[in-house]
């Protein structure tokens, strides 16, 4: 090959690339500024056989993982006495919280630290309702009606074998951390899962996005509990037994993807497979993880189940 055709050749590779980081911001732009779903009615006229699947898979994919975002907003926001923030978001659904805890004031934390992350990850998932809600446009679902109550109690029972009875993730912050323990992951692997799913690459980016800080947010929170596995949580057990416990009860209706603090090499605050993936999980374990129950169509913290077509 001459000089002047490697030039030419060098030419066209860098346009080339240049076109497709092009089309690629300007499928970002349209995402932000015209929503989801005047997006993906603007590529369906123009990519032909493919647009309809790519709207369908697209939209029902997103809306799923709204879904999760109502759940852990509302977990968090109910924290930090900010719930009726959410409430104003998707309909007039009930959101159930514990009998003793004051939507407005949320809990009292007595660790400062604990208080912060709280209120940090309170903000990011509020971010992630919105920004996923406007984005689909009218095709958002709606908020389903959420259990931050009795399904807590019914997990406590089904991790420890019915030792632990009651629990209340708002009663101190040892115990919100466990709550938000079997949350964080669920997060992760789930939009992990999604990934193949999504066909447009600026939702992908925006999926990815949101997955990092859902990571971000697991980490923390298994660092905090690690620091803490020889404390006794409760029913006798330390906090490393508590969240093994969990992480198992995960595992068994969630496709076995799981991992408690530790394991065989030592600590765990990036749960992975052996090499140093993010488990993903499908549509279908994640349901059995929130439903509390695998195979069911509604239940756990979802009492009347998911809204939308992935339910």
């Amino acid at each position: 090959m001459t000089d002047q055709n490697r030039s030419a050749t060098a030419e066209t590779l860098t346009d080339a690339t240049t076109e497709a980081a092009l089309n690629r911001r300007a499928a970002l732009g349209l995402l932000g500024k015209v929503g989801l779903g005047a997006a993906l009615g603007t590529a369906a006229l123009g990519s032909g056989a493919l647009a309809a699947p790519a709207k369908n898979i697209d939209g029902d994919v997103l809306n799923f993982a709204l879904n999760l975002e109502y759940l852990e907003a509302a977990f968090y926001l109910a924290a930090v006495g900010r719930v009726d923030e959410l409430r104003a978001i998707g309909g007039g659904a009930e959101i159930r919280l514990p009998a003793n805890l004051d939507r407005t004031r949320g809990m009292q934390f007595k660790n400062s630290n604990v208080e912060a992350l709280a209120r940090d990850i309170a903000e990011d998932e509020l971010a992630h309702v919105k920004f996923l809600y406007g984005a689909l446009g009218k095709a958002a679902a709606p908020r389903p009606v959420l259990d931050l109550s009795g399904a807590f109690d019914a997990a406590g029972r089904a991790a420890s074998g019915g030792k632990i009875v009651g629990f209340n993730p708002y009663a101190n912050d040892l115990f919100f951390l466990h709550g938000a323990f079997i949350f964080e992951d669920v997060g992760v692997t789930a939009y992990n899962g999604a990934a193949t799913l999504i066909t447009n690459p600026a939702y992908l980016q925006a999926a990815a996005g949101i997955l990092a800080v859902e990571a971000y947010h697991g980490g923390v929170v298994r660092g905090m509990l690690y620091e803490q596995r020889q404390v006794t949580a409760a029913a006798g057990l330390y906090v490393g037994q508590v969240i093994d416990a969990i992480s198992a009860l995960r595992g068994k209706v969630g496709g076995g993807k799981d991992v408690g603090l530790s394991d065989s090499r030592g600590a765990v605050f990036a749960p992975a497979d052996r090499n140093a993936v993010a488990y993903p999980r499908t549509t279908r374990e994640v349901l059995n993880i929130v439903y509390l129950a695998p195979g069911a169509s509604k239940g756990g913290f979802y009492p009347n189940g998911l809204n939308g077509t992935i339910k």
